[in-house]
């Protein structure tokens, strides 16, 4: 009895279910960087900051959570749970530091510094994602989609959840809110960082994944339904700190539902059932006598796609029997063709890449670009919300906020479901998702150009939901098409498309063009200035100047359109390019 019990708890800490839900934790404190509209207000009062020096702070937030080539290094040369623990110190020592700065415990920094630490803090999100991916997309090496859409979307959430527990400790002091971000992300790291690591998952593949998958989605949608409503009765109405609490245990609740797979996986099912059984003499003589890499290049979940539809009938002796043969075959099969001895030039696509030799493939700059056009449009509406829905005259802007949050969590959860679907379901390059995805923005950034009635709420229904899609689809791309080997980097170099897209589309095409417009009004309101001139002398008195009506981001929303048109191109030519290797990756799954 005791035997069987400390088997099935070996089960469960090895289990790559459990792996994936403790990385879904781990990302739903990857959201800091959503909160800096909450914690900027604090500083700038505390420090007596300009809007323009708040400005620089965002710079330096939005960097942090994009440069990340320092973690995708470690995690290659340190385990996960070395790259978490780095990760969990940067946001404690970063977000800690502004806190003692804002509540007078420490002394007065110069802006440069606390840009530094806005950077450092907010970098060690890198380091969760970083981790979370790369223990999940090999644990899950044929469910790559859903995977990194689930655990991306729960990043996306990570604001919401953060904002709500905050609502819940209900402190009079808001400088409190930097100390729970400095705090709370580094303690539940911490915790799970053992947790977080590949487990040889591709050897745990079961008939109930396609179930265990269906569930996490659920809860996924519920959990996105919740808070939405939570968000809109929070904000129409004065709620007691009771009814708050209460809301809060519920999201807990929700948050812990998806360790039921883990569980009953290892404790309330029949083991005996399972595929990962072990092998028979003449497999493991087999591995016996192959080096480590090789093993670890045969997919087992290719057995659960090549297994006779028969055999789970079979008794269980006869099924392991079978279950075993297939995969020496399947060992074989790779000695003699799958792995590839004798290279030229490098390896072939779907082969492990080092980030140098992915930089010097048209693939890798096609998906940078077609990233950089796409979620540095979307990026930019996200960064101007505000002042859109304020020139459409609504005054209640932070209902968009919340609501382009949870279409981009959506997105990023239907993007990989989706992506899924067209690559393992028909063998189409992945990509194809990524265009659709790109199409749906640019009808979006016309519906913000037009400014019709109603024309902010699906503008930010279809940017937020093609903008979430490209960083589940993404991430799965470049892990099939540039292997799993060096993921880290290749992840960490992708996402140096978004700060660069929202410096060039924010920063300059939609802050001149909204400067512009406001300038034209404003010199409309003194015939004897133009509008250049006006907006000098906003200059001079450092005083706001506002634009109201839809021109204020009519071109830039159809700039943006365009843009989107563009990226989906470039994701039609990738498509295009990789037409063989997807066929070669899922066409025999659909045989």
């Amino acid at each position: 009895m005791m035997g069987d019990l400390g088997d099935n708890l070996r089960g469960f800490i090895n289990n790559r279910w459990l792996v994936f839900v403790a990385a879904m934790w781990i990302q739903s404190c990857a959201g800091i960087g959503y909160l800096f509209g909450s914690i900027s207000p604090v500083i700038k009062i505390s420090l007596n900051y300009n809007q323009r020096q708040i400005a620089r702070l965002g710079v330096a937030k939005d960097l942090g959570d994009s440069v990340g080539f320092l973690a995708g290094s470690l995690c290659e040369l340190l385990p996960l749970w070395g790259a978490l623990l780095v990760g969990a110190l940067q946001n404690f020592v970063g977000y800690g530091w502004v806190w003692l700065v804002v509540t007078g415990r420490s002394p007065s920094l110069p802006l440069w510094a606390i840009c530094i630490l806005i950077f450092i803090g907010t970098n060690g999100e890198t380091y969760f994602n970083t981790a979370a991916l790369v223990s999940c997309v090999q644990n899950f090496p044929k469910s790559r989609g859903p995977v990194v859409g689930i655990l991306k979307g729960f990043a996306g959430l990570g604001g919401a959840i953060l904002t709500q527990i905050y609502a819940m400790i209900h402190s009079p002091d808001h400088a409190n809110l930097i100390f729970m971000v400095a705090v709370g992300p580094a303690m539940v790291i911490i915790s799970l960082m053992f947790f977080v690591r590949p487990v040889g998952g591709h050897r745990q593949v079961r008939a109930s994944d396609g179930l265990s998958f269906t569930f996490i989605y659920s809860v996924c949608l519920l959990l996105a339904a919740y808070l939405m409503g939570v968000m809109l009765v929070e904000d129409l109405v004065e709620l007691s700190h009771r009814v708050i609490t209460i809301f809060t245990a519920v999201l807990f609740i929700l948050l812990l539902v998806p360790i039921i797979i883990p569980l009953s996986q290892n404790f309330f099912s029949d083991t005996q059932v399972e595929l990962e059984e072990a092998l028979l003499p003449e497999l493991q003589k087999l591995e016996a006598g192959r080096p480590q890499q090789e093993i670890q290049e045969v997919i087992f979940s290719e057995v659960e796609e090549e297994k006779p539809v028969d055999v789970d009938s079979l008794p269980a002796l006869e099924r392991r029997k079978r279950i075993a043969h297939l995969q020496a075959k399947l060992f074989q099969a790779a000695a003699d063709g799958a792995v590839r001895i004798k290279r030229r030039r490098g390896p072939r696509r779907g082969e492990d890449f080092t980030l140098m030799q992915a930089l010097i493939k048209a693939d890798l700059w096609l998906i940078f670009f077609s990233l950089l056009l796409g979620s540095g449009s979307g990026l930019t509406v996200i960064d101007n919300l505000g002042q859109m829905s304020q020139s459409l005259g609504y005054d209640n802007t932070h209902i968009f906020v919340s609501m382009i949050s949870i279409w981009n969590f959506l997105g990023r959860i239907g993007g990989g479901y989706f992506s899924e679907i067209i690559a393992r379901g028909h063998a189409f390059p992945r990509p194809v998702a990524m265009g659709v995805a790109q199409l749906i923005m640019a009808v979006g950034h016309i519906f913000l150009a037009m400014g019709w009635p109603g024309a902010m709420y699906i503008g930010t229904l279809l940017i937020g939901l093609g903008y979430g899609a490209h960083w589940a689809i993404v991430p799965a791309t470049a892990s099939e098409l540039f292997g799993l080997k060096k993921f880290g980097a290749l992840y960490n170099f992708l996402t140096l498309a978004n700060p660069a897209g929202s410096l060039i589309f924010s920063g300059v095409i939609a802050s001149s063009i909204y400067d512009y417009e406001a300038g034209k009004q404003a010199g409309a309101h003194h015939p004897g200035q133009n509008s250049w001139a006006a907006f000098s002398s906003w200059l001079m008195l450092n005083e706001p100047l506002k634009c109201t009506g839809s021109i204020c981001f009519f071109l830039t929303s159809m700039i943006m359109s365009g843009l989107c048109i563009i990226a989906f191109f470039l994701s039609m030519v990738l498509v295009y390019r990789t037409k063989t290797v997807y066929a070669s990756l899922y066409g025999k799954s659909r045989t």
